[in-house]
């Protein structure tokens, strides 16, 4: 039996996501962002095509690396305006039953406590269909804009994550008892005091002492995602991450990756299986080669090259207007998405140019597209999966919404015609369908703050 493949829709609560440029395009409806009836249309549609969930990048910064100020991205539109993604989820929610809900929080910058009640209410508002991708920011910007002149080292900032997390993992799991809540409207009596307990946490980066102030939602704790691929980052993901995205590179890449991640999982007493990985992926699918790659060419028209070297300086930490076209570009050490510029690396080769970069920016990002029909993309996702045991695939949004109708109309079904895609969604929880299980398991880092007796 092939494996089954899981979707999400990789998106963000703006106009330029991934693919800068794309929502000058005449069909794209990207700019709607500010419509409530966007996304409840949006999500009606993934939920239609069975999508696992949607995937919300999120930044609180502006990129500013590129010439040094952030008129590129303003021009573009690059990730600039953006919108705080957690406020759509429930009227997406309403409209669906099972779609799940993967939303970027950045810790740095979100106060632990306030923020686990939010997630906690997002659980409850959805059903049990929350789930968190937990970065550590790496945009000066947004530092700045806190009050902190420059952002934190790379490592460091993974460092005051696992303190982070440990006392979320308190107030989610610690706090109050599976039967705290009593709703006796005969006794008077709506939750025990003596089931709901005060969370004491002295560290080095927080000072808490609290009860949670939400009542046990379905999940406890969010589903947890993470998208980290350096050396620090891994680590975080193997300890912390039940999904973890990583970015499009060689398979032989990935496929380490995958790998090294599931193994340091079992050094920390976890199970391999209990982490699942997404692939970021980009389709241009046509019923036949040909017509995709049509709509390719009429796609690449509308690339704003400006817009992904904006983009790509800021995640990258290299501002790649001081360079002429053909001039050897220095990395040097960024605090920036480590991960990405080791990928970068591999990809252009050790010496990088401005021009190599377009060359790997054909459609205004990164991320080189797969063309082709369906039944040619099916075949390459079922070989990612089999060859280097990820388990979907985020899929950045080219042209909207018509990018997700044609993967729903033409995709789809030759995925479940091959057995690699479920053709109903399962009951529970957005956990439950990934993983059979409502709640973390007691081989996770949290179970160390549950409660005595508390339902795993």
């Amino acid at each position: 039996m092939p494996r089954e493949i899981r979707l999400n829709a990789f998106d963000m609560n703006c106009v330029g996501h991934i693919q800068q440029g794309m929502w000058t395009h005449p069909r794209d409806q990207s700019s709607r962002y500010n419509e409530l009836k966007y996304w409840v249309d949006y999500a009606k549609t993934l939920e239609k095509g069975l999508f696992d969930g949607i995937f919300f990048a999120d930044v609180v910064g502006v990129y500013d690396v590129y010439g040094g100020n952030a008129d590129a991205a303003l021009r573009g539109g690059v990730q600039v305006p953006v919108n705080d993604p957690t406020l759509v989820i429930p009227a997406m929610a309403a409209v669906t039953e099972h779609l799940g809900f993967g939303v970027t929080a950045n810790l740095i910058y979100e106060q632990p406590f306030l923020f686990a009640r939010r997630m906690s209410t997002l659980d409850h508002l959805t059903g049990g269909r929350i789930g968190w991708n937990i970065v550590t920011g790496y945009l000066d910007s947004a530092a700045r804009a806190i009050g902190i002149e420059g952002q934190v080292a790379h490592d460091d900032r993974y460092d005051l994550a696992d303190e982070y997390m440990s006392l979320v993992y308190k107030l989610w799991e610690g706090s109050w008892d599976d039967e705290a809540v009593r709703a006796d409207r005969a006794g008077g009596v709506y939750a025990d005091p003596s089931k709901v307990r005060v969370i004491h946490h002295q560290g080095p980066q927080y000072k808490v002492d609290a009860m949670h102030l939400c009542a046990p939602s379905p999940q406890r704790t969010p589903v947890l995602y993470q998208a980290g691929s350096s050396t620090r980052g891994r680590r975080f993901a193997a300890t912390h991450a039940e999904c973890v995205f990583v970015n499009g590179q060689k398979k032989e890449a990935v496929k380490e990756i995958v790998g090294d991640i599931r193994a340091q999982a079992v050094k920390f007493g976890r199970r391999g299986e209990d982490v699942k990985v997404f692939l970021g992926a980009t389709l241009i699918v046509g019923r036949t080669d040909a017509e995709a790659q049509a709509k390719f060419e009429e796609y690449r028209r509308y690339v704003s090259s400006e817009g992904a070297l904006a983009h790509a300086a800021a995640s990258l930490g290299i501002d790649f207007a001081k360079y002429d076209i053909d001039e050897p570009i220095e990395t040097g050490k960024s605090q920036a998405i480590v991960s990405n510029v080791e990928a970068m690396t591999r990809a252009a080769g050790p010496q990088w140019t401005r021009r190599k970069l377009l060359e790997q920016m054909v459609l205004g990002s990164r991320q080189t597209p797969w063309v082709g029909s369906a039944e040619r993309i099916a075949e390459l996702m079922m070989a990612w999966s089999e060859e280097t045991g990820v388990d979907g695939f985020n899929l950045s949004r080219t042209v909207v919404p018509e990018c997700f109708e044609d993967v729903i109309d033409l995709l789809v079904p030759v995925l479940q015609a091959r057995g690699a895609y479920k053709t109903a969604y399962g009951d529970g929880t957005y956990r439950e369908k990934l993983f059979g299980r409502a709640r973390l398991p007691e081989t996770h880092t949290a179970a160390q703050y549950r409660l005595p007796g508390a339902r795993g």
